[in-house]
C-alpha cells in the first residue's frame, strides 16, 4: 500500500452548506469543508496521516498516493409549467 488508488466519494450536504467526504479505502476517512478545493486539502493532510496511523503507509520517506476525489450532487429543480 499504496500501489493501488485510493478512491475518496464526497457528496453536497445541502442542510451544512458542506461538502463531506469519506473512503473505505481509508479507514476512519470522514471530513468536510465548504469547497471541493479545500476538501482536497484537507484531504491531502488526512489521508497519509489515517494511511500511517492504520499501518497501511510502512515506507520510509516520500511516497505517491493516487486519490480519485467522486463527487456527487443532487437537486431538485423547480420549473413552471409549461404552457401550450
Amino acid at each position: 500500500m499504496p500501489c493501488k488508488d485510493i478512491k475518496v466519494e464526497a457528496f453536497w450536504d445541502e442542510e451544512a452548506q458542506v461538502w463531506v467526504a469519506s473512503s473505505t479505502d481509508v479507514p476512519g476517512l470522514v471530513t468536510e469543508a465548504d469547497t471541493m478545493e479545500h476538501l482536497m486539502q484537507k484531504l491531502r493532510v488526512m489521508i497519509p496521516e489515517l494511511l500511517q496511523a492504520n499501518g497501511l503507509l510502512n515506507e520510509p520517506g516520500m511516497v505517491d498516493i493516487p486519490i480519485h476525489l467522486l463527487g456527487k450532487w443532487q437537486e431538485v429543480i423547480k420549473s413552471q409549467p409549461c404552457n401550450g
